[in-house]
This record gives structure tokens, sequence and C-alpha cells, in this order.
């Protein structure tokens, strides 16, 4: 994957906000939209979810994720050529000690969720990633793993923002 592939795949995990979830509840297809912030490894993306919305019963330590982040869709662009990313992983827990950190890194992104962080039936996930696939235009799709992602996130530091 080239520097300017690699910065897509940058842009799409830091600069866009929100993601398609898709997971599984008592055997059925669920899905979501959801808020998320990308962990500064890119190997991971949080989320913020309430246990009264039926995705998050499909969101336990341990269970399989699908989502995708794409950038929005204009009239005059092509859909087919739409930016996208697709992954799929593993639900992570995350430790006590990390959520100041993450609760302070969250509103900084969505100023709004302060609400949210003062509600008891919000909590938040960690979606790890395992793999995934990147379209960046009409036959143009790469895969995805931990080496992708750590050569984007090097390619930021040295390269300034993707």
């Amino acid at each position: 994957m080239n520097g300017p592939t690699l910065r897509v795949l940058r842009r799409l995990m830091t600069e866009v906000r929100v993601l398609g979830l898709a997971v599984v509840v008592d055997g059925e297809p669920v899905a979501g939209l959801l808020p998320f912030l990308a962990a500064t490894d890119l190997l991971s993306l949080d989320v913020h979810v309430s246990r009264l919305a039926r995705h998050t019963r499909g969101l336990g330590a341990g269970a399989a994720f699908s989502a995708v982040l794409h950038e929005p869709d204009r009239v005059e662009a092509d859909p087919m050529a739409l930016p996208r990313l697709l992954v799929r992983g593993h639900v992570e827990s995350i430790g006590e000690s990390e959520l100041a950190r993450l609760r302070h890194a969250w509103t900084s992104r969505f100023p709004s969720a302060m609400l949210t962080l003062e509600l008891g039936d919000f909590e938040f996930r960690r979606l790890a990633i395992d793999g995934g696939r990147l379209i960046v235009g009409f036959s143009q799709a790469f895969g995805v793993g931990p080496e992708t992602l750590a050569a984007a996130r090097a390619l930021g530091r040295d390269d300034g923002p993707a």
C-alpha cells in the first residue's frame, strides 16, 4: 500500500466520526450507527454505547463485530468510488485505569457527549481490529491488518496530519 492510500486509511480512522456496526444478538444480525474514537495506535476503535440499545447486547467481551467507516456520499461523486474501510474484530473490555483518559478524549472529540457520560446506562467498549479491507475506488481494494495500521500511524507521525 502506497503513501496516498495509507493517508486515506488514516483519514477514515481519524477524521470520520461515525461507523456502521454489525453484530449478532440472539442469533440475529443487528446493525447500529455509533460515534467512535480510534486508538492512537489505530488498532482499535472505542465506542460509547447505551445498554438500552439492542446492538449493545452483541458487544460483550470477546464477541465478534464488523464495522464500516466511509467518507460521506455526495451527489457529484461516484458511489462505487466512495472510500471506505471495512473492519472485523472482537470486543474488549476497557480497564478502569483507562477510563479517565478515554472520557477526556471522548469529550474533546464529541463535546455534546458530556450528557451521555453522566447517564448510568452508557459504557465504553473497545472494538479490537483483527483485519479488514480498504476500498479507495473502483477496483482498488487492499487488505488491512496490524502491520498496515502501524504503517498508517507512522505515516501520520512522519508526514504531518493524514
